[in-house]
């Protein structure tokens, strides 16, 4: 029920409203008497009408307002005061208007978890998928992989070290392979490198990243920031094979912290995401932290897709990294939980159950 200041004129009050975009807010209250005019408010200002937008109304004792098409700018507090010769009354409502769900999630894990344990490549010369992880440090790289390896051995999977401050704690270059010996490993790998920092002095070396998409990078290649790997050192494999080669590029980006990359690291990613335009690979981003971003969310994990903030996130991201909607997928790792939640698994799956298929469309597409 709206927030009432009087009820002294009121039969019935207006009552706070949550509708989907582009449905129509109604707001309707009842006076005791029919002798009165009305006025209405909008976050304490008169409301300024549109044509064909609000509607207006009163009959006999019912007062109503109507606004057509909601969208992002009708939220807000409304309030109606009714007058008469001697006194007036005022009554308010909030309305919150819910974006309709735009994508949609399949919210039960066994069917993706099936579908990604039977997952076959087209390709037989190719045994495993690869797929490197990049992003600033702190983004949640690591814990990315924590958190698959989390859903397929169903326990809580810590054995990568996350980043908690400004420096990475990924300081090899190493391949992540999901599953176990008991049950099976499933046909794809996550390569983990360093952070990307500002500056040239420190985190990962682009030109490392590129050779890394290449094939060109062996496993246990120690990053240095200052020099990146040259075809001289023992860690530089001369001739990948599209079995060595990445086959898919994620990019981990903290939700809350997107506007908050500086310019420098901005641009380290776009020359990588350059880069993988020419090898015409699959690139998508994994947009962490969405729990601590938006309160919706954080609340019910199952609204992510309806989330304004969340959607507003997901703009950002593809005007800053230039990597379209439909490949930016919002996630949340796990942290701080103690047991195994379904809903973080189902976001999860959801991603990589659609990086598996693209990463596997480019194998076939240029084993040719």
């Amino acid at each position: 029920m709206g927030s009432l200041l009087s009820r002294a004129e009121f039969a019935t009050v207006l009552a706070n409203q949550k509708v989907n975009f582009g449905d129509e807010i109604v707001l309707v209250c009842e006076a005791k008497t029919e002798d009165l005019t009305a006025t209405w408010q909008k976050n304490g200002q008169k409301l300024d009408c549109v044509h064909d937008k609000h509607i207006v109304e009163k009959r006999g004792n019912l007062f109503s307002l109507r606004i057509k098409k909601a969208d992002e700018q009708d939220e807000g507090m409304y309030t109606i005061t009714l007058k008469d010769k001697q006194k007036d009354a005022s009554c308010s409502a909030q309305v919150t208007v819910e974006l309709k769900e735009w994508r949609k999630v399949e919210w039960n894990q066994d069917i993706m978890i099936r579908e990604l344990r039977d997952f076959n490549i087209r390709r037989e010369e190719v045994e495993q998928l690869n797929f490197l992880l990049y992003g600033p440090v702190g983004a949640g790289k690591s814990s990315v992989i924590n958190t698959i390896k989390t859903i397929f051995e169903r326990r809580l999977y810590v054995n990568c070290l996350a980043a908690e401050g400004s420096t990475s704690q990924t300081l090899y270059y190493k391949k992540c392979e999901v599953g176990n010996s008991k049950d099976g490993f499933l046909p794809f790998t996550f390569n983990d490198i360093m952070g990307v920092e500002e500056g040239d002095q420190s985190g990962v070396h682009t030109d490392d990243i590129i050779s890394a998409l290449k094939g060109h990078v062996k496993e246990g290649y120690p990053f240095n920031p200052n020099s990146p790997l040259t075809e001289h050192n023992h860690y530089y494999l001369k001739n990948p094979t599209m079995s060595d080669r990445i086959h898919c590029l994620v990019c981990v980006i903290q939700a809350d912290r997107i506007f908050m990359m500086d310019e420098d690291t901005i641009q380290k990613m776009q020359r990588v995401r350059e880069e993988a335009k020419r090898m015409a690979l699959p690139h998508v981003i994994l947009m962490t932290h969405v729990d601590t971003t938006c309160e919706m969310t954080k609340k019910d994990l199952r609204s992510v897709y309806k989330s304004k903030r969340i959607n507003k996130k997901i703009e950002e991201c593809r005007v800053a990294l230039g990597v379209q909607k439909s490949c930016i997928f919002p996630v949340k790792n796990y942290y701080e939980e103690k047991d195994i939640n379904e809903d973080i698994n189902c976001l999860m799956l959801d991603a990589l159950t659609k990086i598996v298929h693209w990463a596997d469309d480019y194998v076939v597409e240029y084993s040719r």
